[in-house]
């Protein structure tokens, strides 16, 4: 799609809007529910409990407090890639919404500052911009809920947990940005939590070496249960305003929207970059549309961290994810219950099924069975890993992703090559 000069500082300003927007409304429902005075206690409870997963802000604090921290990260992440004068693209969004929904379980504002920190100390060591970095960066701080855990599982005074935590978490900020580029050419793109999967390796590696010295994490299991129908209302309710909002940035041409079907997905897939902000709000709107009404199908819970998969699937709806190569990994997911001792309502199966959005570039490029058989592959590991770093990355599925990836995708592409081998000796 080609663009005048005049064109991308509209399309720039629209999607300031709809971020402001989103923040303003975070903020409202926040008010509605709960006082002042139960926010400021409720974001002391979040900040000083542990954050493992699963850690639900909503059983933990209330659905005020939740959004109202959610709004306050959404408001941090939007002002420092302004700050850095970062264009706004298919990955401002994802990682804008992957930010705000795990918001509502494992980040603070607190808890993610020194991994910020520690990115920013990467780039000026290498001589570089922090806006080159500042993506790695935020999806970096899925490995905050280390930082806090630091603070309670070492055996000194307060004030030395608290050097030592932000010390911790700088060095993870100024490590996953070499981590992340090395880990991309693993999975070649085929798993669009590339982060994650960087993230979860190292930390195997921190974990391994605090259970060595006798510091092991404990699990958590905090989850909310129930589909309160006010909160089903409002999603479908702002996923249709933001279908209706792109619909009027495209002056109400939906043909762009069928376009993002052509896109297999594999990342670098920047659905604003090819095929514009009108078509990508609408697929965005769609995907997140699905995975609610995924939730609601098979009875599962409107939780904080179904919630924040939900939107995670959303922003990923501007970076490669769209309904043709999202549904068969979900699918996967539901189906491989059938067959193992899962059930489509245990809360891992619910992250496990929204998350499989990982994946979806196996499904685009290798048609609908690849998919489904990926989801498949994708539970089983998915329930396997999160012991490995004591649920102390936030993106275990993108962690799971990439063995998904890295399992499946050289079988398919010889698969592939053989095929093509045998089309052309006929």
């Amino acid at each position: 799609m080609i663009q005048t000069k005049g064109n991308e500082n509209t399309q720039q300003v629209q999607i300031k809007f709809f971020c402001f927007a989103t923040i303003s409304l975070l903020f409202i429902i926040s008010f509605i529910l709960a006082t002042p005075l139960e926010l400021f206690y409720g974001m002391k409870v979040i900040i000083l409990s542990r954050d493992a997963l699963i850690t639900d802000y909503f059983a933990l604090a209330g659905y005020g407090v939740a959004f109202f921290n959610c709004g306050i990260i959404l408001s941090i992440v939007l002002i420092l890639i302004i700050k850095l004068r970062a264009s706004f693209t298919g990955l401002t969004l994802a990682a804008i919404f992957i930010n705000a929904g795990f918001a509502l379980f494992g980040k603070n504002p607190i808890n993610i500052l020194p991994i910020l920190l520690g990115t920013y100390i990467y780039a000026r060591v290498h001589d570089a911009k922090m806006n080159r970095y500042i993506y790695t960066a935020l999806f970096g701080t899925c490995l905050s809920p280390l930082v806090t855990e630091v603070v309670y599982l070492l055996p000194f005074q307060q004030p030395i947990n608290l050097i030592l935590a932000l010390l911790i978490g700088i060095l993870i900020g100024f490590t996953l940005p070499t981590l992340a580029m090395h880990t991309a050419s693993m999975h070649m793109g085929y798993n669009l939590f590339n982060v994650g999967f960087a993230a979860g390796i190292l930390g195997f590696g921190i974990v391994s070496i605090l259970e060595a010295t006798g510091l092991e994490s404990t699990p958590v299991l905090i989850w909310q249960e129930g589909r309160p129908i006010w909160l089903v209302l409002g999603l479908y309710g702002y996923f249709i305003a933001t279908f209706l909002y792109g619909l009027w940035v495209n002056q109400g041409q939906l043909k762009p929207l069928f376009k993002i079907l052509r896109h297999p997905g594999r990342a670098v897939a920047d659905f604003i970059l090819m095929d514009g902000l009108g078509a990508t709000l609408m697929n965005m709107s769609v995907v997140g549309s699905v995975s609610l009404t995924y939730i609601l199908l098979v009875k599962g819970d409107l939780s904080g961290p179904v919630i924040g998969g939900i939107l995670t699937v959303f922003g990923f709806g501007a970076f490669g994810v769209h309904v043709k190569n999202f549904i068969p990994c979900m699918l996967g997911v539901y189906l491989s219950t059938y067959l193992k001792i899962f059930t489509p309502t245990m809360p891992s199966i619910q992250l496990a099924a929204l998350f499989s959005a990982g994946i979806a570039p196996i499904a685009g490029q290798f048609g609908p069975i690849a998919g489904i058989l990926a989801g498949m592959l994708h539970t089983s590991i998915v329930m396997c890993t999160s012991d490995m770093y004591s649920g102390l990355n936030l993106y275990n599925n993108g962690f799971s992703a990439g063995f998904v990836a890295i399992i499946m995708v050289p079988l398919l592409e010889s698969f592939k090559n053989h095929s093509r081998k045998g089309n052309l000796r006929r």
